[in-house]
């Protein structure tokens, strides 16, 4: 599954990281696990239609969710798209599992099985039909491709012949378009989202944790979406929760490498993490 020995769970190397811990460690009952499904719980594919949990993230979420207070996955991707592609309903230990699915707008619970969604966002409806003509107007319909998100629309740059500047070049004129629109962008690892604004990953974390009432709470992503939810967990620190921010691989998004407690080097050594976690918190 990892690297790691179940039971050799590694430290972070910051101060407030390692208190976030312990007391998780110490109150695991009181705390919440959350995390991003794509690059932190999944491989990044070309193809995000082909994306899947690694094979070992929900027996690994199933052993720790019993051990803590609670697990919420917290995505960009539509909640019902995220439950199906991580293989998490129906799953034994799993049955309060909460997927918060576009940045948190929408919400699945393992209890009822139903996902919760607000109305689409007029926008959303007029950027759908706008989107094409205007790449293809603008020269970037080559190597770029449009991902269909329900509440949002997401366009990709990986499979061009240039992605890093693709993206650069499509920033500027997307942002504008979704202005027009009442939109914003989201900007992501070769991909810029086009959504409603008033929601991130920071508000919907921020809520749930106060919803559940948790004392402590750890982190996890891989992308600029994550920023939000690094933010909160270090401003919910500021306010005397402990709270620890693993980054799950550096290479793409050095900004958020930098702001971790802890780095692991993609999905594997996350589900790694998580085994050790649950071990560690396991009766003996």
């Amino acid at each position: 599954m990892g690297s790691y020995h179940p039971h050799d769970l590694p430290m972070p190397v910051t101060t407030a990281g390692r208190e976030g811990l312990e007391a998780l460690l110490r109150t695991p009952r009181r705390s919440v696990v959350a995390l991003d499904f794509d690059g932190t719980l999944a491989d990044i594919v070309p193809d995000p239609d082909q994306a899947r949990a690694h094979p070992g993230a929900v027996p690994a979420l199933a052993a720790l969710a019993p051990e803590v207070g609670s697990i919420a996955v917290v995505t960009g991707r539509p909640a019902g798209v995220a439950v199906r592609y991580g293989g998490f309903a129906g799953v034994p230990g799993l049955e309060h599992l909460v997927v918060l699915g576009h940045y948190g707008a929408e919400r699945w619970d393992a209890v009822s099985g139903i996902v919760h969604a607000p109305a689409e966002h007029p926008g959303v409806a007029s950027v759908r039909a706008e989107l094409p003509g205007f790449l293809d107007a603008i020269g970037a319909w080559r190597g770029t491709w449009i991902e269909e998100k329900g509440q949002a629309l997401a366009v990709h740059t990986r499979r061009a012949a240039d992605p890093e500047a693709a993206f650069a070049a499509l920033r500027e004129p997307l942002a504008g378009l979704a202005a027009r629109h009442g939109l914003m962008v989201e900007p992501g690892r070769a991909v810029l989202e086009l959504r409603p604004p008033g929601m991130d990953k920071g508000v919907a974390l921020t809520e749930y944790l106060a919803e559940v009432g948790a004392e402590a709470v750890l982190y996890a992503g891989d992308d600029l979406g994550d920023l939000a939810a690094y933010s909160a967990v270090e401003k919910l620190r500021a306010g005397g929760m402990p709270g620890v921010l693993l980054c799950s691989g550096s290479a793409e998004v050095p900004e958020l490498a930098a702001r971790a407690d802890l780095t692991l080097s993609g999905p594997s050594q996350v589900v790694a993490f998580l085994s050790a976690l649950a071990a560690a918190l396991a009766p003996s």
